[in-house]
């Protein structure tokens, strides 16, 4: 079992962010739904999903087009912010065939340029019908102590790592008596040695991936460590 430590006063850290340590990986939560590794300048995001509201569209289902300029913008916005070396996309970068308009072939041609940054994508499920020379899909692959992939999945046997993925959008639901909030979260599964990332999409929905994992939420542009405790079985009353 690794060592984990993690701490919220690390000098260097940005606005909002949570510093983690995973053995000799120190990578920084971010609230903007993407994790920073300051010793090889890399900016990691997963399931932008572009081009969602016209895969809909096309099935009949009516939906607003501009979702793209949102998340494109914030994108953008996170570049600008931490400058990295290499913007690393985990999968999933656009949603369909049906999305790809000139529009967003456009935007994906020019996106190197546009962040000021290069662009790497590791193939998603999603990804498939996506045929760009200046963004090629990559296989999973590792960096430092890190297995990178889109969907959850282990690195080499030999090698013992920590897999950063996406594709399962978690998210953690907080109840207080009858109410009901759900919000993304970067989610920790000890025993699988995997971190998962919050979708960075404007339309992506979140699935509630449950106790096992150890959450940190993304709530009002701050990351917050969430503990639920365990469920606790159902006690069975006594016939009286």
């Amino acid at each position: 079992m690794a060592a984990i430590s993690a701490t919220e006063a690390d000098s260097g850290i940005p606005a909002g962010g949570f510093s983690w340590r995973w053995r000799e990986e120190q990578l920084v939560l971010l609230p903007e739904k993407g994790i920073w590794r300051q010793a090889s300048e890399d900016l990691l995001v997963a399931d932008l999903h572009l081009g969602k509201a016209e895969v809909f569209q096309s099935f009949g289902i009516p939906l607003p087009s501009d979702e793209d300029r949102g998340t494109l913008q914030r994108l953008e916005r996170i570049c600008t912010r931490y400058r990295p070396r290499r913007l690393i996309i985990l999968g999933d970068l656009i949603h369909g065939r049906q999305g790809l308009t000139p529009r967003l072939m456009h935007d994906l041609d020019t996106l190197s340029e546009r962040l000021k940054t290069d662009v790497l994508l590791v193939g998603g499920n999603h990804d498939r019908d996506l045929r760009l020379a200046v963004l090629p899909r990559q296989a999973s692959f590792r960096l430092g102590g890190l297995w990178l992939s889109h969907e959850p999945e282990n690195g080499p046997t030999a090698v013992d790592l920590l897999n950063l993925c996406g594709h399962i959008h978690p998210a953690a639901t907080l109840r207080q008596g009858s109410d009901r909030l759900r919000l993304p979260c970067f989610a920790y599964d000890d025993h699988e040695q995997r971190m998962l990332i919050p979708a960075f999409g404007e339309l992506t929905g979140g699935h509630d991936c449950g106790h096992r994992y150890r959450k940190w939420l993304v709530a009002e542009g701050a990351i917050v460590p969430w503990l639920i405790p365990e469920p606790q079985p159902e006690q069975r009353r006594q016939a009286r």
